[in-house]
């Protein structure tokens, strides 16, 4: 091989250096990952067997099995057993663990049975960001954002797919039978023979299946909810943008700050939509920021009048799009946009000029609403472009005001969506290209929260790493 750059002989013996020390350089992330588990007291957030038990074989500290696993979801290596063999070759899980190699048994338990710490562990490292004044918390970007389970499509069932399938299944067994009587009618001798007994377990096989979809439509007749997952209980049927895409998951929650791109706090729940989750996102980021007052942008799926006061009442101020809820437009017909409110009047102006007044007001859906109409739509020349009715009427909620407020302050910033965009859609896709085609790996809720706290602890760490070096974050720590 003369002319390229040679390896070392194999066989020539070498003198590694005694210390680990040599092995790790000064701006490894890896020595983030120590100090920061070390400054923490374990105890109080929770951690189990952080005293020594005074009898029996002496366990692993928690620090060690947190510090693992730290390191492994930041380098893309998140399986007990995967971090078991870097324990036993990986240069820098030696440094950190002190060449202790625990089984992947003891990792996965650890996991498993620190979930609520390891989720305080995430909102302790917001804290440290918060207090080194990297993380000043003005607006913040809330989005959701479904993540595949440890569940296929198929061994996820509701009625509507109970039925279809029960139905399919009873068309086939119909099929076979009169396929039979055809064989039974036309041919003979021994071949005949073979092909009535194949269609005849081909009949039996799926007479079975049809009892199986009985019990689990049975079973979920029984149950509160309204779907069943057969391999992670917890899982549900989530539909996509894309046609035909659905699949059985669960759903993410993020804010994210929009100057640092830090995810401020997360969540993972098993509705698959969004409208109930702008309040506690808000407000879960307010408390993780420590200000008085927040600003929070989202996208219309977070679209809730409860929800918007709620975080009106909470000093934060929510800006999104109000979905269009009427075809009207698409029909060129006007819709409530095009009618005017005078607040001091308390009265609506038609795109005829004419005059709106309130009627009566009710409450909706446990909202408070007004009804507005007029009396000479009837004889009014656009008629046709604003109703199908005797008369056109506008619904008003009682706070309505601040969804106008929210509306002023879209049009005299056009660019909030694409901050909103821009801020929180990053991390959400670095997180999934961290994770695989198969996204989470571990089953229940519970569990699936607590993975993707290590996920979110992992991408605020490199993030951090990326805006303050990791020198920077060595001197910041202890401070």
């Amino acid at each position: 091989m003369s002319g390229y750059i040679e390896g070392t002989d194999r066989s020539q013996a070498t003198l590694f250096p005694n210390r680990l020390e040599d092995w790790i350089d000064e701006d490894s992330p890896v020595r983030v990952i120590d100090l920061f588990v070390d400054e923490i007291n374990l105890g109080e957030l929770g951690f189990l067997r952080t005293a020594p038990a005074p009898t029996g074989r002496p366990g692993y500290h928690p620090s060690v099995l947190l510090k693992l696993f730290i390191y492994g979801y930041l380098n893309r290596v998140p399986s007990s057993r995967a971090l078991e063999r870097e324990a036993l070759r990986n240069v820098e899980v030696m440094w950190l663990t002190g060449r202790l190699v625990p089984d992947h048994k003891t990792i996965a338990d650890f996991r498993r049975d620190n979930g609520p710490a390891i989720g305080k562990t995430c909102a302790q490292f917001v804290e440290f960001c918060r207090r080194i004044g990297v993380l000043k918390g003005d607006c913040v970007a809330i989005d959701g954002s479904k993540f595949k389970a440890v569940n296929n499509r198929d061994k996820n069932f509701t009625k509507g797919k109970i039925a279809s399938r029960t139905a399919h299944l009873v068309a086939s067994i119909e099929r076979y039978l009169d396929e039979m009587v055809r064989i039974d009618r036309q041919e003979e001798g021994e071949v005949r023979a073979e092909k009535i007994a194949n269609l005849a377990r081909r009949c039996e096989r799926i007479r079975q299946e049809i009892e199986r979809l009985v019990d689990i439509g049975q079973a979920l007749r029984e149950s509160p909810e309204s779907q069943i997952s057969l391999t992670d209980p917890d899982s549900r049927s989530m539909a996509t943008s894309a046609k035909g895409s659905g699949f059985v998951g669960y759903n993410a929650q993020a804010a994210v700050d929009s100057e640092t791109h830090l995810i401020v706090t997360h969540d993972v729940i098993n509705t698959g939509h969004d409208r109930e989750q702008l309040s506690p996102m808000a407000k879960g980021a307010k408390t993780a920021l420590g200000c008085e007052e927040m600003s929070a942008v989202a996208d219309k799926g977070y679209f809730s009048g409860r929800e918007i006061l709620t975080c009106h009442e909470a000093g934060i101020t929510t800006t999104l799009p109000r979905p269009e809820t009427s075809g009207n437009r698409k029909k060129g017909m006007y819709v409530k946009a095009d009618f005017a409110y005078d607040a001091d009047a308390d009265v609506y102006r038609c795109p005829a000029g004419e005059t709106l007044t309130r009627r009566y007001t009710t409450e909706e859906g446990g909202l408070m609403v007004r009804r507005y109409r007029a009396n000479v739509c009837q004889t009014c020349p656009v008629k046709a472009r604003c109703t199908t009715g005797k008369e056109r009427r506008i619904t008003r909620w009682e706070h309505e005001h601040l969804v106008d407020e929210m509306r002023d302050r879209m049009s005299r910033d056009p660019t909030l969506m694409a901050l909103r965009r821009s801020t929180v859609e990053h991390p959400f896709g670095t997180i999934k290209a961290w994770m695989g085609a198969t996204h989470f790996r571990m089953r229940k809720l519970k569990n699936v929260r607590t993975e993707m706290a290590f996920h979110v602890l992992a991408y605020n760490i490199k993030r951090m790493i990326n805006l303050i070096g990791v020198r920077g974050l060595l001197a910041a720590i202890p401070a």
